[in-house]
């Protein structure tokens, strides 16, 4: 499948289903995305990789549990972004895709 941009991504948002061949990381944003916190977790919690990780302190962020965010960031190996939660989502968007 042809790499989407993050504006094609974006506008996926629009569809009922994310589209086809995105990896997890990027379809768990995809979830997100559309509000679909659980769907997006279930995937974060599928490997305990940095950036696995890395996306389930951001949905935690995202939840308002800063305390268990931190635990997650720091399993990734960063600190809690000092970004809004929209550029975090962004910047992982474009990281992932």
């Amino acid at each position: 499948m042809p790499t989407l941009s993050f504006e094609q991504f974006r506008a996926s948002l629009q569809g009922a289903a994310p589209p086809p061949g995105l990896e997890p990381l990027a379809e768990a944003l995809w979830y997100d995305g559309k509000g679909d916190w659980e769907k997006a977790h279930d995937i974060a919690q599928a490997k305990n990789t940095p950036p696995y990780c890395q996306l389930h302190a951001y949905l935690h962020r995202k939840e308002g549990d800063p305390s268990n965010a931190r635990y997650w960031y720091n399993r990734a190996g960063t600190a809690m972004p000092k970004a809004s939660l929209v550029e975090e989502w962004e910047s992982l968007v474009r990281e992932w895709l």
